[in-house]
């Protein structure tokens, strides 16, 4: 059967060309909220990313659609729910971006710490008259080896995170309210004959994390109440550290904000926003801060695993409707 494939929010080509040796057409241009309903009859599975949302109203006029797939891990904008009270099977991604997302981690980690954020913005205009000052406020810089980050959440990346973590020589918290264990794969190189080893945490309370952290990392979903807030910036220790790599939300910016004004919070790396493109610009403008725009899966090694990852899942759901 020749199934129509809309992604709508693209496809890396390994994913793609996946599903047109099964016979597929796929369309990977970008329509807009009210093109895409215009066209929901046309086709049988809906591929998306964060870009594109999956409400009632699309799904209801989606008549012919066989299976949803996100490139992803977040399902915050399909309505799942709905989906599966109207027999549309939702797929994800989850493993394909974590390692990517957890280098990202460790990329703000690093900068946030040797202050690269600063020298990266001032050193192009002003690298001359302002070197050596930019050296002295750098000078004052700390290592990540022998400091404690506190994870939150402790799906795929969050393991992945405290795998790097372990690695650099940090000490690894976490607290997830469904587990009372975490086991981190620790990967060792071949060549040194050495077997991987499995480490087995225990959870703590987030009260207990946000104590005795140095740095926070969030790895939970969104679409609910601010996980980090006021009082959470309360009780992290004096010029500790936080990394929102995870959903805009999870973290209360303006909160933030005064943390950092307040120098509670002396460092922070932000990737995800309430809003994108972000609308609370204060939380842009601290030294202290180091931004990214919601690039955490966006290497090409986690696009290409997302696209396989996607087109394999989809197919599989197609042929099953066809098959009953």
């Amino acid at each position: 059967m020749n199934w129509i494939i809309r992604a709508n929010d693209g496809i890396d080509e390994s994913g793609k060309e996946i599903l047109e040796k099964a016979g597929c057409t796929v369309y990977t241009d970008h329509l807009d909220a009210n093109a895409l309903l215009e066209a929901a009859d046309s086709y049988h599975a809906l591929l998306v990313r964060s870009a594109t949302k999956v409400r009632q109203d699309l799904i209801d006029a989606s008549v012919n659609l066989i299976v949803i797939g996100r490139g992803g891990v977040g399902l915050d904008n399909i309505d799942v729910h709905y989906a599966s009270e109207k027999g549309v099977p939702v797929v994800n991604t989850p493993a394909a971006s974590s390692a990517s997302v957890a280098e990202l981690v460790f990329g703000h980690l690093f900068t946030m710490v040797r202050g690269l954020q600063i020298t990266n913005r001032i050193m192009p205009d002003q690298g001359d008259s302002r070197f050596k000052e930019l050296k002295n406020l750098c000078s004052d810089g700390i290592e990540l080896n022998g400091k404690t980050l506190g994870i939150i959440g402790a799906g795929r990346i969050g393991r992945e995170t405290a795998r790097i973590a372990i690695g650099c020589g940090m000490h690894v918290l976490f607290h997830d309210p469904f587990l009372d264990e975490v086991t981190v794969p620790v990967h060792f190189h071949r060549a040194l004959g050495i077997q991987d080893l499995e480490l087995r945490l225990p959870t703590l309370s987030k009260e207990d994390v946000l104590r005795q952290s140095d740095f926070i990392t969030l790895h939970v979903p969104g679409g609910g109440d601010a996980v980090i807030g006021e009082v959470e910036f309360q009780l992290m220790k004096d010029g500790s550290g936080i990394v929102n790599c995870a959903r805009g939300g999870v973290v209360d910016e303006k909160a933030l904000n005064r943390a950092i004004e307040s120098g509670k919070i002396a460092y922070a790396g932000i990737d995800v926003f309430e809003k994108e493109p972000p609308v609370y610009l204060d939380i842009l403008k601290h030294d202290q801060v180091s931004l990214s725009p919601h690039i955490g899966a966006a290497t090409r090694e986690a696009q290409e695993r997302v696209g396989v990852e996607l087109a394999e899942k989809v197919l599989a759901e197609l042929r099953k409707a066809q098959v009953s």
